[in-house]
């Protein structure tokens, strides 16, 4: 009985390495003449990008910004009254349809008596979200709509904490473009 090494080889036996020669078979030829144009082509590309750049497909962040459809889910907001209320009614149908679960909402009575409930605290970890935009499809007062703000990086994790005021009032939603509603 003999050893054999990890690879099934018998130990002290010398291992046979393949060198280009004539007696590789057709198949292993073309693998090595497909190598050669995958690199022809990275080389033609490289070349291409290096002797006229104001060709290549880039965008210069941040002096030119990309326009994205009306489709685009960016950061939340939450649309307001007349009276400067939330027009949330804290029916909880946005928590219970995040598949993240990171919406919190507090209900508390409201003293409008045309309007049941209003939230007391609404928070949404933009940590966990993942902007499915479930929830502006799940509210039935098309109060949480999906503004077109792309620019979400923070210093701080409490800072992608985002409450009630953050999300009725940030001066960035003037200048924001319209990101997605399920009813427009």
């Amino acid at each position: 009985m003999t050893d054999h090494d990890t690879h099934g080889q018998a130990v002290g036996e010398k291992k046979e390495v393949k060198r280009f020669t004539s007696e590789m078979r057709f198949p292993e030829l073309l693998y090595i003449v497909e190598i050669i144009r995958g690199l022809g082509v990275t080389l033609r590309h490289l070349l291409r990008n290096l002797l006229s750049p104001s060709s290549m497909p880039v965008i210069s962040y941040p002096e030119e910004r990309r326009v994205y459809g009306s489709l685009f889910r960016g950061r939340h907001y939450i649309r307001v009254r007349e009276d400067g209320t939330p027009r949330c009614v804290a029916c909880m149908m946005c928590a219970t349809v995040c598949p993240a679960r990171c919406i919190t909402i507090v209900a508390e009575e409201s003293p409008n008596p045309e309007i049941e409930k209003r939230p007391k605290s609404f928070t949404i970890d933009g940590l966990r979200c993942v902007m499915c935009g479930f929830c502006v499809d799940a509210c039935p007062a098309e109060a949480i709509y999906m503004s077109g703000e792309y620019e979400m990086a923070e210093y701080a994790r409490e800072a992608c904490i985002w409450d009630l005021d953050f999300l009725m009032n940030r001066p960035s939603l003037k200048n924001a473009p319209p990101g997605y509603r399920p009813l427009e």
